[in-house]
């Protein structure tokens, strides 16, 4: 059976991720910072029948509960086959009112960028590193760093992209940053089994968004595992968006 380990699994679109490779037949380690949220989201799971599941304390800002992560999913295994970088914050902050404030590059404070890049690049990065070594015992291993459309820079200097007026400065960026840490991790494995991509989910409505999305988080998920089962003959390197892009997924960097 292989296994699977899904950062911030316990809701939305990880949720649905770890529920959809589980039905796949997939042993699921679901990541989640708080272990209460994340045992009642695997009690939820069992409950529909997906019993090859577990949780795992992870908070990927902590070096330490990094470490700890790796510790404890190695003792239950010696190969992981897939991992779902997926945590992420948006650093959104909005006015006495509740509205939005816009993440300007002219204002938005070094602290929201700090806050946002500790655990959409630097958790990333922490994370892969540290279960590098589980992965390539895999005979298939497979990264998918979960993404945004909203981290091409292409599409964000296109005036006809549909987001186009839909900016900001740090979640955009440290989209952009994760992208170009995907190609860099996909070049140096590029000789190896590994499948290394960056799936945006799309405009998901989930509580990270406020529900302002469009899409479902059934369609999310489904996004993210067609890239954490390819076969060899499946592309890395490679960053994927079907909502911009229906026909090949593909878009640009």
């Amino acid at each position: 059976m292989k296994k699977a380990f899904i950062t911030g699994a316990n809701k939305s679109i990880g949720f649905e991720t770890a529920r959809q490779l589980l039905q796949q037949g997939y042993y699921v380690y679901l990541g989640s910072r708080n272990l209460e949220n994340g045992q009642q989201a695997v009690e939820q799971l069992k409950s529909e029948g997906l019993v090859n599941v577990e949780v795992i304390q992870i908070d990927v800002t902590d070096e330490e509960s990094v470490k700890n992560a790796r510790k404890e999913i190695g003792s239950k295994t010696d190969v992981l086959d897939v991992l779902i970088n997926n945590s992420g914050i948006s650093g959104a902050q909005f006015d006495e009112n509740g509205d939005y404030i816009p993440q300007t590059a002219e204002h938005t404070s070094i602290g929201v960028f700090k806050e946002v890049y500790e655990i959409n690049v630097y958790g990333v990065i922490r994370v892969t590193q540290t279960f590098l070594d589980l992965l390539k015992k895999s005979d298939a291993p497979r990264i998918v760093m979960v993404s945004s459309s909203q981290g091409s820079i292409t599409l964000h200097s296109d005036l006809t992209y549909k987001y186009y007026n839909f900016k900001g400065a740090v979640y955009l960026s440290s989209k952009a940053a994760l992208n170009m840490y995907t190609v860099n991790l996909a070049y140096e494995f590029r000789d190896t089994e590994f499948k290394i991509n960056a799936v945006s989910p799309g405009f998901t409505k989930t509580d990270f968004n406020n529900n302002r999305g469009t899409g479902t988080v059934e369609d999310a998920g489904k996004r993210i595992v067609k890239y954490a089962v390819i076969d060899q003959n499946g592309p890395t390197g490679k960053f994927f968006c079907e909502e911009t892009n229906p026909e090949t997924g593909e878009i640009p960097w």
